[in-house]
């Protein structure tokens, strides 16, 4: 039987083996890191070299970096968090193509009274930083923009939408999971990170929490992680998260967009009535949000699946509904041609011979579908 090939990084990524080493290492650590005797501090010491590990890699300050569970909870801290400590339910501002867990976020927010601007964007994903401006008020709480789409894979002008920001004095956040690693995040902003799409475990992100921001609490408890997050912390996956921020590095991105290009190229070229969604210049490298005319999403990811090639539909966090793509829509994709779009993502294991064999594969199964 053939091996598989995973093209479905975006979802989550194979955990290094690196990574898998040092968090078995930690796993054997006893002591609790808020613990004072010798075992806690064994612990704490191995939590901080992770917390400066992964600081490094944000440009930031370790006092900076606040361990969540994941992406989810780092963009419900940075929003909740800034939008609910203290006085009126004011006006936050996002995009329409943000990830599930800050529209749902945003949609909770409003519930309570919150005013909640969401920008649209243009055909290839963009938000314009000049609406951003426009959007500001007196009673601006927030701007949450994410740094690149995490289906079409579109990298936001955020560089350009901070700077926005901190002229109006207007606190900036950018949920930075899909491109933490490859692409610098702008210095100053909340930044929401997590470790499983850079080669870590499942389970564990961070908040860059720049100083002077001021959040509140979503747990409640013992004063860890600057009193912004309590529990005892998850230590094999933080550590396992410091590993990989280092080992992301070594990643050859340039390799991985040729290999993107290519694929891209043999799909456009082989398959009529496909298209290529996003930017086609300012795109995560390893990502092909690919369209197919006439072809479900749902079954042309089935059809893959049984020949061994992994690839997605959207955003794992959302992949089970059956409507069209908020973020497709948001494009100007109508619903039936939105219905028909799949991702794959590279990594840095993808090789030629596996981005040959899922050309190929995708040509077969689309040409299977359509006769069906």
């Amino acid at each position: 039987m053939a091996t598989t090939v995973y093209l479905d990084h975006a979802s989550t990524t194979p955990v290094d083996a690196a990574v898998i080493e040092e968090m078995r290492a930690a796993l054997a650590l006893v002591g609790n890191p808020s613990s004072t005797h010798v075992d806690g501090v064994w612990a704490a010491r191995a939590l901080e070299l992770a917390r400066a590990r992964v600081a490094a890699l944000l440009a930031a300050d370790p006092d900076e970096v606040v361990f969540t569970s994941g992406g989810t909870e780092a963009n419900n801290l940075a929003l909740i968090g800034a939008c609910s400590r203290g006085g009126a339910p004011s006006h936050l501002i996002t995009s329409a193509v943000e990830h599930p867990s800050v529209l749902t976020a945003c949609d909770w927010l409003e519930s309570l009274g919150m005013r909640v601007t969401r920008l649209p964007v243009d055909r290839e994903g963009f938000v314009d930083p000049d609406a951003v401006r426009r959007a500001l008020g007196p009673d601006t709480r927030l701007v949450s923009i994410g740094q690149a789409n995490h289906e079409v894979g579109t990298i936001q002008p955020v560089d350009e939408i901070a700077r926005v920001c901190r002229e109006a004095g207007v606190p900036f956040h950018t949920d930075a999971c899909q491109s933490f690693g490859r692409f610098p995040v702008p210095a100053g902003a909340l930044a929401t990170v997590n470790a499983h799409k850079i080669y870590g475990p499942k389970g564990v992100g961070a908040l860059r929490v720049p100083p002077g921001a001021r959040l509140a609490p979503l747990l409640f408890g013992g004063g860890q992680e600057r009193g912004l997050r309590a529990g005892t912390p998850n230590l094999p996956g933080i550590v396992g998260f410091g590993r990989a921020a280092e080992r992301i590095a070594e990643e050859d991105v340039n390799r991985i967009r040729r290999l993107r290009d290519l694929l891209v190229a043999r799909v456009l070229g082989g398959v009529s009535g496909s298209w290529l969604n996003g930017s086609r210049e300012r795109r995560l490298p390893g990502n092909a949000s690919l369209g197919f005319e006439g072809v479900s999403a749902w079954d042309l990811v089935r059809e893959l699946d049984r020949a061994g090639i992994r690839v997605s539909r959207g955003s794992a966090c959302s992949s089970g509904s059956t409507a069209p793509s908020p973020v497709l829509i948001a494009l100007g994709l109508p619903a039936e041609r939105a219905l028909g779009v799949i991702r794959v993502s590279l990594g840095h294991g993808t090789t030629q011979e596996e981005i040959d064999r899922a050309a190929g594969a995708i040509e077969t199964a689309v040409r299977k579908l359509r006769q069906a």
